[in-house]
């Protein structure tokens, strides 16, 4: 069996629904008015509605060794389908994300069917993406500088001889 993200088209919507599922509800909701004030967007209907539920995370031992179930987290789900426009099938979204955020949930998946229209990409990219992907690098950047603040460097002196 091939790997799915071998593909670049499945990598570039794998990198860019990892971003909408990780950025925070209030900035994905103002990114998302922005995208609403520069244009119409199309119509859509939920062909899943928002619901939660439990998603069990496993884990590795020290990271490469034998998995365990670490815990369940709260996972929202949601698929909408845009309406045919101009010529434009209609185009399905779908969007997994942490918590209990149905309006996220909801909002990712529209974002992610208008990422996969040629007419919308570039435009979804500019206005959405690629500031939240910032937002999550520097926010990044922060918690690394953070931490490298209480890091320790031990030393042996050595003794002279005995």
């Amino acid at each position: 069996m091939q790997n799915e993200t071998a593909n670049p088209a499945n990598a570039a919507r794998a990198a860019w629904l990892r971003v909408l599922a990780l950025t925070q509800s209030d900035a994905l909701d103002a990114a998302y008015a922005r995208l609403q004030e520069a244009a119409a967007l199309p119509g859509y209907r939920l062909l899943r509605e928002p619901e939660s539920g439990m998603a069990m995370v496993r884990a590795r031992a020290g990271g490469t060794g034998a998995q365990f179930n670490l815990g369940e987290m709260s996972v929202t789900r949601c698929a909408v389908v845009l309406d045919e426009t101009q010529g434009e099938a209609a185009t399905a979204g779908v969007s997994y994300v942490q918590g209990r955020g149905q309006r996220h949930a909801e909002q990712a998946a529209v974002l992610d069917a208008l990422l996969q229209r040629p007419a919308w990409h570039q435009r979804v990219q500019d206005v959405v993406v690629a500031p939240l992907a910032q937002a999550l690098t520097d926010h990044a950047a922060r918690q690394a500088a953070t931490a490298a603040q209480t890091r320790v460097e031990f030393f042996t002196m050595a003794r002279g001889e005995d």
